[in-house]
């Protein structure tokens, strides 16, 4: 499957684009493990925290354009910098928070906008600049699963640091691993625009963008997106809580993130390398309608622990990898001079779905006690999303209006 990326510089800013993915993301997968702790230890609630992270997963979805549309300006490197150092920081004063306002300045802004900085919109934006149409899809499901190694890596590791260096310890830990990012970052070559301009981009990026929001098929791949927001969000937040309320153990909850994380290893590459055989709004109506079907074979079996683990490892197989499909789809109408910025907007969309299902599951907990309003949602969320990709049109939007 590398074989798809023969140019070594190529290949070098594919892996190094991987490797800060992997510890952001790894590190941002993993903090649904601190909930319990950070709730006995400060007796803020289950509400406040999933607020705190809530509003975590609207910022990091909002920081998306923004930092997209700087990296098509000023590149990557820069961005990803301060986006480390700003998510470094975050997680440095978050021990030091016992109040609400201040576990979602640091949480829920500081280390999810330094996360959002240095997520897919900007490193696969910077990535599909030097790559061939023929490249972009296998490029971008090697660096989305670099990301799933890092759950699959820091969330088992994570845990570990809680249980003996307590939950402040392993989040001064997860400081000083968002800085080991640093050297991949700067390893990454300035972005440049080597490629024809995208369709609309004549008028430059506002053009662009106004462009895009007019398009109908870019309107339907939110809405789907929307609803893998919401899925992974409430998953990422609640999972944990969910395992302690069927009475299993913690490391049954670090290993299910962990599973997750491997599997999306396998979903990200196969679907990767199926954006050049196959419709892309196909493979995401096949992933979003899997997630429906898996969810209520979960609803359905007693909750053991080979149960969640099963349950983890079809979650992952389309955990993110919904991200190459969609980022392919955006590039084909629109080019590849703006994806960063264009793709960063669909990200917002997604992470108002996160917002919601971070936050909700909170709500839902508190009012009921357990989950099970949400995962009927999830159910039928993800039964409307395979619906709402199935009329998106492929074609460029400049072709298709000549």
């Amino acid at each position: 499957m590398m074989s798809a990326l023969r140019n070594p510089l190529v290949l070098v800013t594919v892996l190094l684009a991987g490797g800060v993915l992997l510890i952001t993301m790894g590190i941002r997968q993993s903090v649904g493990l601190f909930v319990g702790p950070i709730n006995t230890s400060t007796g803020l609630g289950i509400t406040s925290i999933s607020l705190a992270l809530a509003i975590g997963q609207f910022v990091w979805g909002a920081v998306q354009p923004i930092a997209g549309a700087a990296a098509d300006h000023w590149g990557a490197r820069p961005v990803l910098l301060v986006g480390l150092l700003m998510m470094a920081l975050g997680c440095l004063l978050t021990p030091w928070m016992d109040a609400t306002p201040g576990l979602t300045l640091t949480l829920g802004v500081l280390s999810a906008a330094g996360a959002g900085a240095c997520s897919f919109s900007v490193l696969i934006g910077a990535s599909a600049q030097r790559l061939s149409p023929q490249e972009r899809g296998a490029a971008s499901g090697w660096i989305n699963a670099g990301g799933s190694l890092g759950q699959f890596v820091l969330a088992p590791l994570t845990q570990k640091l809680i249980q003996t260096l307590g939950w402040m310890g392993a989040m001064w830990a997860s400081a000083a691993v968002t800085l080991l990012a640093i050297p991949l970052a700067l390893g990454l070559a300035p972005a440049r625009a080597a490629t024809a301009p995208a369709a609309g981009s004549e008028g430059g990026m506002r053009q662009a963008i106004r462009q895009a929001c007019a398009d109908r098929s870019y309107g339907l791949l939110h809405l789907g997106f929307f609803t893998c927001g919401f899925h992974i969000a409430f998953l990422v937040t609640h999972l944990p809580t969910e395992i302690g309320l069927c009475g299993l153990s913690p490391s049954v909850a670090s290993w299910s993130l962990a599973f997750i994380g491997i599997a999306n290893i396998v979903g990200s590459v196969v679907v990767g390398n199926s954006i050049n055989r196959y419709r892309s709004k196909h493979l995401l109506a096949l992933m979003y309608g899997s997630r429906a079907v898996l969810v209520l074979w979960y609803l359905a079996m007693p909750k053991t622990e080979w149960v969640f683990y099963v349950f983890a490892v079809g979650l992952g197989l389309t955990w993110l990898a919904t991200v190459p499909p969609t980022a392919a789809i955006v590039g084909k109408l629109f080019g590849v001079r703006y994806l960063a910025t264009l793709f960063g907007l669909t990200l917002l969309s997604h992470q108002v779905g996160g917002f919601l299902g971070a936050y909700l599951g909170g709500l839902t907990l508190a009012a009921s006690g357990d989950y099970q309003w949400m995962w009927w949602a999830d159910v039928v969320l993800a039964a409307l999303a395979a619906l709402f990709n199935l009329p998106i049109r492929e074609e460029p939007v400049a072709s298709a209006q000549a």
